[in-house]
């Protein structure tokens, strides 16, 4: 009987990564994150060197204003999942994907905006800017990443968030061929506006819609109950 459990779950877990394969959902988050966490993580690995390359800062100075593009994710992840519920409250499970279509577009034109910049003061400026949008968009994928089908909710998460490597590698392939960080970032750019339309591309039926709408409601209201709860024992 345990063999058969073992199978039996062997078999379901393959399912499972069939079925988020087959939603086309999951391969547009899949672009749309390799384009915020895969360029995030590219820029922690060249800024530092882009600083002092361009605009001439000493590896102190450098370390610094690179630093402050990884601090943001201390607070921009969480502000992008909490601005993607509020949103969601309002309009819909639709306003997910239009809010997270805002932040691509927003990091994409900020990274153009970087690749631009003759100063550090005005590069540091739209790093912050695009930094904000590129953790914002991290966080609000995976506030979108629940319902897009629960039952193979981990296939969806795993295959989303290997997107973010392979949009890292392909970076770190985009800057080998060019040969210059400048321009490397000006490509880039120019990817990530163009993704964000794989963002506004993920849609829901009306029933999915529907059926979403009730469980989040639940869920809240199940969160009140359980606050009033807490607060009645105290």
């Amino acid at each position: 009987a345990k063999g058969i459990e073992i199978e039996s779950g062997k078999k379901g877990g393959w399912a499972v990564f069939k079925a988020a394969s087959a939603n086309y959902r999951v391969w547009m988050l899949f672009i749309t994150y390799g384009a915020c966490f895969g360029i995030e993580l590219f820029v922690h690995n060249v800024a530092a060197m882009y600083y002092v390359d361009r605009f001439g800062l000493d590896l102190k100075a450098a370390g610094i204003a690179a630093g402050s593009f990884g601090l943001l994710a201390l607070v921009a992840r969480a502000l992008g999942g909490m601005a993607s519920d509020r949103v969601a409250r309002i309009k819909g499970l639709d306003a997910r994907t239009l809010l997270r279509f805002v932040l691509m577009l927003g990091e994409g034109l900020g990274l153009l905006w970087f690749s631009g910049t003759e100063t550090a003061t005005m590069a540091v400026i739209a790093m912050l800017a695009f930094g904000l949008c590129t953790h914002m968009a991290c966080g609000a994928t995976y506030a979108l990443v629940p319902f897009i089908d629960r039952k193979s909710l981990g296939g969806v998460a795993g295959i989303i968030g290997a997107g973010g490597n392979v949009g890292a590698v392909a970076a770190g392939f985009v800057m080998k061929g060019v040969g210059d960080i400048q321009q490397t970032f000006f490509w880039l750019g120019s990817f990530v506006v163009v993704s964000a339309l794989c963002a506004i591309a993920v849609r829901f039926s009306a029933e999915h819609k529907s059926r979403e709408e009730a469980l989040y409601q639940q869920a809240l209201l199940q969160r009140r109950r359980e606050t009033a709860g807490a607060g009645a024992l105290e």
